[in-house]
């Protein structure tokens, strides 16, 4: 069957068509990956970074993050090492700054135009991040002795190279806009899930390397076959929480014309238990950085400066031991910023009173609640209540590979497949993609992956 409705993509030409070319442009992107930045040392470079990540330094916390975005191509300075995070970011500030704007929520009310206005502003928004974080990014490099000295203090290298990694990442938004158009799916997402899956092979690398049932200090067959089990579950978890949705039922008024009686359908309001998406997760992600690194910083100087005795010295370096990635302190903090920002997100895009107001307009009501505030209320509070339990689950989800890594002894190469961000990219934009794959199959009269398509001939 499946093989079947596969054969059946490749019939219909315009499906096919906007399937290859978005292999194209994900396969240009991959090219682009091993461009370099002239004038960096890249196997200096690389062989620093692998020693911050085994170390568990702040540089290689920070590089394993953006590699989400980039797909590892920041530690090796390619011409698209910025990858699309600067206009992740920058959408996101325009999101939330949506709710909050009343400039933003009136571009949004008219509509198209509206829009094109407020993704100009956005683009203008990426600029300015690339070129800070491509300064920032260049300076870090080249004071750590990782360009050549004859480029370090050449001004046309730094023009150069503040120019090359902003091209690369406003590329990659044009890229991500082109896949929009004429391919399929979501350009920016499918960008984001490429550089993500190519950190794949190195785990599976990695696990054969460290799987040899003969010696007791590496992976037997129970240790696999748990880590098999544990990635089954996890996916399918992930799959659960992007799907599941709680259905209010909606009632439609009844109204008369002449001796005609419309209306009084039965329907239902979707809401997503996981309604932040991934965000929750990117933002506390990110925010968790900063604890261990300024800890990690004041212990360094604490030590250097040879006070290394009383209460301030053994405060900071419990602080800078207890707030490393995967200790109990911090994966407390890392869940309290997961529950927080769930339901700040529900706080910026989820609003009760407008949805309210539509379906009053609409002339539909939930039955047992008189429309209006009533009704804003309720769809309020089932909104909280689902958000918790969504949270608890993305929770789960989150620090996951932290605890694979620190506990079970697993790389974090690994264990960084069972759960996470990453994870949550990869299932949520694959399911988006077999439904846009699945709604054109049905539309032309095709079976979908489902198998539940009316069979018409």
């Amino acid at each position: 069957m499946f093989f079947k409705t596969l054969a059946n993509v490749f019939r219909i030409e315009e499906l096919r068509n906007k399937i290859l070319f978005t292999l194209a442009m994900l396969a240009v992107y991959r090219i682009g990956f091993w461009i370099p930045v002239p004038g960096v040392d890249q196997s200096a470079l690389s062989e620093f970074f692998q020693a911050q990540a085994a170390a568990g330094g702040a540089a290689g916390k920070v590089m394993q993050y953006v590699a989400i975005f980039s797909g590892g191509s920041f530690g090796q300075s390619t011409i698209f090492g910025l990858g699309i995070m600067p206009y992740i970011t920058a959408s996101i500030v325009f999101q939330l700054f949506g709710s909050v704007s009343p400039q933003l929520k009136k571009l949004k009310e008219e509509g198209p135009t509206g829009q094109t206005k407020i993704q100009e502003w956005t683009r203008y928004v990426t600029v300015g991040l690339c070129i800070v974080q491509a300064v920032g990014w260049l300076t870090y490099i080249s004071k750590s002795g990782l360009v050549y000295s004859q480029w370090a203090n050449n001004p046309l290298w730094w023009v150069m190279g503040i120019a090359t990694l902003t091209a690369g990442t406003i590329f990659l938004m044009w890229l991500g806009e082109q896949i929009d158009r004429f391919g399929i799916g979501n350009g920016v997402s499918l960008i984001i899930m490429g550089g993500i899956l190519t950190g794949m092979p190195g785990a599976i690398s990695s696990l054969i390397s460290g799987f040899d049932p003969q010696d007791p200090n590496k992976m037997g067959w129970m240790g696999l076959i748990l880590l098999i089990s544990l990635f089954v579950m996890v996916v399918a978890g992930s799959v659960l929480l992007t799907v599941a949705q709680r259905r209010i039922p909606v009632q439609q008024a009844k109204h008369s014309r002449g001796k005609r009686v419309f209306g009084g359908q039965k329907s239902y309001l979707p809401l997503r238990v996981n309604h932040g998406g991934v965000m929750p997760i990117i933002f506390a992600s990110s925010l968790m950085i900063f604890p261990s690194v300024v800890f990690g910083f004041l212990a360094d100087s604490a030590q250097a400066s040879g006070n290394n005795v009383g209460w301030y010295y053994d405060s900071i370096q419990w602080l800078s031991s207890s707030f490393q990635m995967g200790q109990y302190p911090y994966i407390l903090l890392y869940i309290g910023m997961v529950y927080f920002f769930s339901y700040f997100w529900i706080t910026v895009q989820f609003n009760p009173e407008e949805m309210s107001k539509q379906l009053r307009d609409h002339g539909s009501f939930i039955p047992g609640l008189r429309p209006g505030p009533r009704t804003a209320e309720y769809l309020e509070a089932v909104m909280e209540r689902i958000t918790y339990v969504g949270a608890a689950f993305l929770s789960v989800i989150a620090v996951l590979p932290m605890v694979a890594s620190s506990k079970l002894g697993i790389d974090f190469t690994v264990s960084q497949f069972l759960g996470g961000t990453g994870l949550l990219i990869v299932v949520s934009v694959a399911l988006d993609f077999l439904q846009r794959v699945e709604a054109n199959l049905l539309m032309r009269n095709y079976d979908g992956f489902m198998g539940n398509a009316a069979d018409t001939k």
